[in-house]
């Protein structure tokens, strides 16, 4: 039976945790706007990230970069069973700053065995998972703890690069403009036309700068959209509506190959979550 169930700590920067059982789940390449930061119970999990399949089995820490794709399922007969975070890139720059790393670290490692950390973290996963009824400071305080001994022992920066060509600045504004109407049906001419690209020459150049082609990207962002107007409280039909969805099945269907939850079970609160079953 497959269980899953998604928190968010509204004391914690509304620092969201999900802690899932799967076995048939096989989450599609996506990237989230915050790391992924994951610790594995028991079983394994198989991914891809960076250009390479990677197997985390249990007590192995996952590490994804803000913004890189990156998809997962079963690497081990039973499925797999973990707890993860997705603090934003904010966190890490307030406290780059503070120990004076130089920027946003870059986790080059995808998995890592760090038995000392994946204690602290699953100490922070209970925290989070209990509520705001504890104590908001010690949550807090905990979280700012793991994150600088994460950037400490295992971050790094990303290998500098040379400035930004007309190209991928191109891309860029293609972007931007998915982003501001992913709700919308979009087309690749006018993509192209933004972009002053030619719609075939745009098309490769998007995926290979992105890491996805842009009617993915446009579904992950439609993603993104419905994933608040649910916190905000609204009703699953018209969140469908206003996100760009067919219908709410469709939003359904879209929604769980990149959360891991249905729309309903991800709005739900904390003591109402206990356990979610498929």
């Amino acid at each position: 039976m497959e269980q899953a169930r998604f928190i968010h700590a509204v004391d914690v920067g509304g620092l969201e945790l999900l802690q899932a059982t799967y076995e048939r789940q096989r989450f599609s390449r996506h990237s989230h706007e915050g790391y992924t930061i994951g610790v594995i119970e028991c079983g394994a999990q198989r991914f891809f990230r960076n250009g390479s399949n990677h197997v985390a089995s249990q007590d192995c820490l996952i590490i994804v970069n803000a913004d890189e794709v990156h998809d997962g399922h079963a690497a081990s007969e039973g499925g797999w069973s973990y707890q993860a975070i997705y603090p934003l890139p904010a966190v890490f720059a307030e406290l780059s700053d503070e120990l004076q790393l130089g920027g946003l670290p870059y986790f080059r490692d995808s998995v890592i065995h760090d038995p000392l950390l994946a204690r602290q973290l699953r100490q922070l996963f209970r925290l989070l998972a209990a509520g705001q009824g504890g104590n908001s400071l010690q949550r807090q305080a905990l979280m700012m703890d793991a994150m600088a001994q994460l950037m400490l022992r295992h971050g790094g920066q990303r290998r500098s690069v040379a400035m930004l060509q007309e190209a991928p600045l191109a891309v860029q504004r293609v972007r931007d403009y998915i982003d501001a109407h992913c709700q919308d049906n979009l087309g690749i001419e006018t993509l192209a036309a933004i972009a002053g690209l030619n719609p075939f020459y745009l098309t490769r150049l998007f995926q290979r700068t992105v890491g996805l082609p842009p009617h993915t990207y446009q579904l992950q962002q439609r993603i993104a959209l419905a994933r608040r107007l649910i916190l905000q409280g609204m009703a699953l039909r018209d969140v469908a509506q206003q996100a760009g969805f067919v219908d709410q099945s469709h939003l359904n269907r879209c929604f769980k190959r990149i959360m891991g939850v249905t729309p309903g079970r991800y709005g739900l609160l904390p003591a109402a979550a206990a356990v979610l079953r498929d």
